[in-house]
């Protein structure tokens, strides 16, 4: 009886189910793709050497006899906080690295916000709440009240929309400083006082001060009158002059500062609240009238400081029941108090959507432990980052072009194969690197171009790697079927290996490298392992289907797999062997 026939032993390696593995590729290449239009996005999100942007270099200063605070510690802390600063406006491609011992280099790519970050990076010293001792406008004839502060659940102080949209004060009691000379007079013996260390005197501007007698007066009056000579001669004009005023000032002492827009200058007394004691600020919304405020909450330290300044402040009349938020010296809010705030606060006032965000992203990081100078800004315009692309798309595709050219010489008809899988490569690459940019603010620069453009190279050299392990079965006799599928294990390991070193590189160069550098190591990275997937899931399932078609199993000479061209073996066959019965007897056999 004969044995039951249980089938043909598989060839080594496995008969592959190649419609499952196509099937799987095609679903992702899909749901990619499909995701770029549903999100709105079908293009990468460029660098700054390519979209063009901003670069701006910043030099760190030390404080006179603090020349060791410049150290890589405050350094690496100030690049956190300017981190912070520009991404919480939304700039997530912007970048911000260290440069030798004391300068930062910072680069915001043009785009939404990119202008706003540029100008808040620029503010890099230390943020303080200061009494407002004298305000005087630069321009206007009368002053508009600055924003008011309030504690969460209190009334703001009254006052009514003036016709530039400003709060303006009411007939309540409060001063209306004269236009042309400081508000709240005298102020001689009041700037007096808050050059003496107890305190931060603030004067009342109903009642002149009594003069007391003191051996220290004729010093302090002298160091009045000098503050009071640098406020009338201050120009808050332009940029540069606004950023230069009370230059150099300590936090302990009174100074002189312009007000951002350069529309109202003060003279400030001595910092009460360090913008370290600030935990947390955010733009809102007030439910009740509509408008823009921003909430500022203090930590225990900051809320006992910022209690005491505002019950000294709340006591006084316009313009003293004022403080100011000062960054780099310059006044970025000037709110007037009505009671006595801790914990929490609120700054309401002409606030639109930008400038309260602005103020609560200054609040919020503003507190560095260094001071910065600003070196130099650098624009990167938009034409020479498209000239850089064009260029790298052409290095790009003078080099796919080579690899096509190779393939279809050496390899014939398997250089289709090779082609379609770069293509398949390639859109897999261009839909990741597109969603990367909303998801994780992956912007793609020109050394991230150069990666994408030496992953051809690797690409191609898994498929050379599957090609030459198919001849070299087909040169041991083989026919094509049985060798496409003995190759396979043998290949899939070399390329294996070899995507693991090139992965390996790749991820050892984003974790050591900044910048720029790190895009060319991501790219590179993000390739490899999209080359792993191409090969696996359509490279191998694809030759696995045409081994089947005549074309390729016959070894047509334009096939690439000709037996003669490769000079194969002979076909391998079974020997037969004949076998007789045993024989008790030789001589009967």
């Amino acid at each position: 009886m004969a044995a039951p026939n249980k089938g043909r032993r598989p060839a080594a390696g496995g008969q592959s189910k190649p419609g499952r593995a196509l099937a799987l590729i095609l679903i992702a290449m899909v749901a990619l793709v499909g995701g770029m239009f549903i999100s709105h996005t079908t293009t990468p999100r460029l660098g700054i050497d390519l979209a063009g942007g901003t670069s701006i270099t910043l030099k760190a200063k030390a404080e006179p006899g603090q020349q060791s605070a410049i150290n890589k510690k405050n350094m690496d802390t100030a690049v956190g906080i300017m981190n912070r600063r520009v991404n919480g406006l939304g700039v997530t491609e912007a970048e911000v690295q260290t440069q030798g011992s004391d300068n930062i280099i910072v680069n915001i790519p043009k785009g939404t916000n990119s202008e706003q970050a540029r100008q808040q990076v620029g503010q890099t010293a230390k943020l303080y709440f200061r009494p407002v001792l004298t305000a005087q406008p630069t321009a206007a004839p009368t002053p508009s009240a600055s924003p008011s502060a309030s504690g969460k659940g209190t009334p703001t102080p009254s006052g009514t929309p003036g016709a530039s949209g400003k709060a303006t004060p009411t007939a309540s009691g409060k001063a209306t400083p004269s236009a042309g000379k400081p508000s709240g007079t005298p102020q001689g013996r009041a700037l007096t006082d808050a050059l003496k260390a107890s305190g931060s005197p603030t004067p009342n501007a109903s009642k002149p001060s009594t003069p007391v007698p003191n051996p220290s007066a004729s010093a302090g009056e002298a160091a009045a009158a000098q503050l009071q000579a640098k406020f009338a001669a201050l120009d808050c004009s332009t940029r540069e002059s606004r950023a230069k005023a009370g230059e150099g000032a300590k936090s302990s002492e009174p100074t002189v500062a312009c007000d951002k827009d350069g529309a109202e200058k003060y003279i400030l007394g001595p910092a009460e609240v360090d913008g370290t004691d600030v935990a947390k600020a955010q733009a809102v919304i007030n439910q009740q009238n509509g408008q823009w405020i921003v909430q500022m909450d203090f930590t225990g330290g900051g809320s006992k400081k910022f209690a005491a300044i505002t019950g000294k402040l709340s006591q006084q009349q316009y313009p003293n029941n004022r403080f100011a938020i000062a960054l780099d010296n310059q006044v970025v809010s000037a709110p007037t108090v009505s009671s006595t705030l801790s914990g929490s606060a609120e700054i309401s006032g002409s606030f639109n959507q930008t400038t309260a965000q602005d103020l609560a992203n200054v609040l919020s990081y503003g507190a560095l432990p260094l001071s910065f100078q600003e070196q130099s800004v650098t624009t990167v315009t938009a034409a020479l980052g498209a000239d850089q692309l064009h260029a790298g798309l052409i290095a790009g595709a003078i080099g796919l072009a080579l690899v096509i050219i190779y393939l279809v010489a050496y390899y014939r008809g398997l250089a289709m194969i090779a082609i379609l899988s770069l293509v398949v490569s390639a859109i897999l690459t261009y839909a990741i690197m597109t969603l990367l940019g909303p998801g994780i603010g992956f912007a793609l620069n020109l050394p991230a171009v150069c990666g994408a453009i030496v992953a051809i190279g690797i690409t191609a050299d898994s498929f050379i790697v599957y090609f030459e392990r198919i001849r070299d079965e087909i040169r041991e006799g083989r026919t094509l079927r049985p060798a496409v599928e003995r190759a396979w294990p043998r290949a899939r390991r070399t390329i294996l290996v070899s995507d693991f070193v090139s992965f390996l590189a790749a991820a050892v160069l984003f974790i050591v490298t900044v910048g720029k550098v790190q895009g060319f190591a991501f790219t590179l990275g993000l390739t490899t392992l999209l080359d792993v997937v191409v090969v696996f899931l359509f490279t191998k399932p694809v030759m696995t289907l045409l081994a089947r078609r005549k074309f390729f199993a016959s070894g047509h000479p334009w096939s690439g797999l000709d037996p003669k061209r490769l000079g194969a073996k002979p076909p391998l066959r079974r020997t037969r062997r004949t076998t007789s019965a045993p024989v008790d007897n030789p001589k009967e056999a």
